[in-house]
């Protein structure tokens, strides 16, 4: 079975950092780019990182750039999202997805999952910054 499981989520105060894993089972995630997105009710799905498969290669979008980072260990099969300066406005339930073309999970974080959508999800996991 395909599979991503997202795990670290919880609650953190304003200024605190949180790190998410996502976990592939049923197949390699070195194979493939992975990105991270965040989802509010009422609101579209919004992208906040990725990576792709062997160069690394990451790009983040203003929203996030310069308090998350992205990182894989492929002998774990997982990926990372280190997030830091946490805000109330970062709370969303946060999916990753992965998919074998970069470009895919580029458009999707860039502009929308109606871009490019990631052949895999995760079940997402929950992130609530409040004091």
């Amino acid at each position: 079975q395909v599979q991503l499981v997202e795990s670290g989520g919880g609650l953190v105060q304003p200024g605190g950092s949180l790190r998410l894993s996502c976990t592939a089972s049923g197949f390699t995630l070195d194979d493939y780019a992975i990105g991270w997105f965040r989802q509010v009710p009422g609101k579209e799905r919004e992208g906040v990182s990725c990576i792709s498969s062997r160069d690394g290669r990451t790009y983040y979008p203003e929203s996030a750039k310069g308090r998350f980072s992205i990182s894989r260990d492929n002998a774990k099969n997982t990926v990372y999202l280190q997030m830091n300066s946490l805000k109330p406005d970062d709370t969303a339930v946060y999916y990753c997805a992965a998919d074998r073309f970069y470009a895919t999970v580029f458009r999707a974080v860039v502009g929308g999952v109606t871009l490019g959508d990631p052949e895999v999800w995760g079940q997402g996991t929950l992130v609530t910054v409040s004091s």
